[in-house]
């Protein structure tokens, strides 16, 4: 009877891996025999992308978010137009101010003369997303490998599920949640927004028409951002400490200096006030949920396993 039970045990534990197969379970070890060097790779390109621009770190960072937000994390926002095909690079969240493919390109030249057609473009682009922030003084973590590329991407998708710089808190939690992240990762993941810049046009109705805004920083802000023109000037989106992967963002929010109205509505007399005021306080606490959120954000929808390619060029399919 015991023996029956055993043999039983190892099925249900075969039938278990098998099913973890099957849905592509993506590791942190995934190329550990086929790419040693990837992430020696990744982070020396990274470390001198971020050496000759510090605002790199964010870019990228925000590619990695656009890309998950639209078909999950399969660099579709990499692929190129092309006369028969719209890509997502000219969506409206994306275009003019969507940057840093050259560095992935730069990653991806290098790890093809290391390993050719073994590493997706997605994880490039999920690796350097994380050694980004950290080279910025952010946390680091380990990153889920085995994403597999897109043959297509999403222009619809694009326009539609990326939140904007106007909107709402009920919209943030809403659109958060249709990726399977709860109210707190959204929380946490706007944190990213402790590094980076903003174009005058997507702030310019904050800091001349909002109430909820601090006067002197609206005023300073005022200074490059008139009332009309100079759309494409930037700004840092964190008053503080633009080109440091920190809490201040938080400390930005309790003091009523969020850039985007998307950023004040976090700390608004809403729901997520007292989550703000921890992490405003609590540097710590912040880095290690953005890592933990971080690896949720990687983990949306990846293909795995047959689905999807390993591209060659991460601007076109092969």
């Amino acid at each position: 009877m015991a023996t029956f039970s055993y043999i039983k045990y190892l099925a249900f534990l075969v039938l278990s891996l098998l099913a973890c197969s099957a849905r592509g379970q993506l590791t942190n070890n995934f190329y550990q025999k086929t790419c040693p060097k990837l992430e020696t790779i990744v982070r020396s390109s990274m470390t001198q992308a971020i050496a000759k621009e510090a605002r790199m770190g964010a870019s990228i960072l925000r590619l990695f978010f656009h890309d998950c937000f639209v078909n999950g994390c399969d660099a579709g926002i990499l692929l190129d137009d092309t006369p028969t095909f719209t890509g997502e690079k000219s969506a409206g969240p994306n275009a003019n101010s969507a940057r840093g493919f050259d560095v992935i390109d730069a990653i991806k030249t290098q790890v093809e003369a290391s390993c050719n057609a073994t590493v997706s473009c997605a994880d490039i682009l999920a690796l350097a997303t994380r050694d980004g922030v950290n080279l910025l003084g952010g946390p680091t973590w380990n990153v889920p490998l085995g994403r597999r590329d897109a043959r297509t991407a999403s222009l619809s998708g694009a326009n539609s599920n990326l939140p904007g710089p106007g909107s709402s808190l009920s919209t943030l939690i809403s659109m958060f949640s249709a990726q399977g992240l709860t109210a707190r990762d959204m929380t946490v993941l706007s944190g990213a927004h402790t590094i980076g810049q903003a174009q005058c046009q997507f702030f310019r109705n904050r800091i001349f028409n909002e109430k909820n805004v601090n006067a002197s920083f609206a005023s300073l802000r005022q200074q490059t951002c008139p009332q009309s023109g100079s759309d494409s000037t930037l700004a840092p989106i964190d008053v503080r400490s633009p080109n440091s992967f920190d809490n201040a963002y938080y400390v930005d929010l309790v003091n009523k200096q969020g850039l985007f109205h998307s950023d004040q509505e976090l700390f608004n007399g809403g729901s997520q006030d007292n989550l703000v005021t921890q992490y405003s306080t609590n540097a710590a606490l912040f880095a290690s949920d953005f890592a933990k959120a971080m690896v949720k954000l990687g983990n949306i929808k990846p293909l795995t396993g047959k689905n999807g390619e390993i591209r060659l060029n991460c601007r076109k399919i092969n």
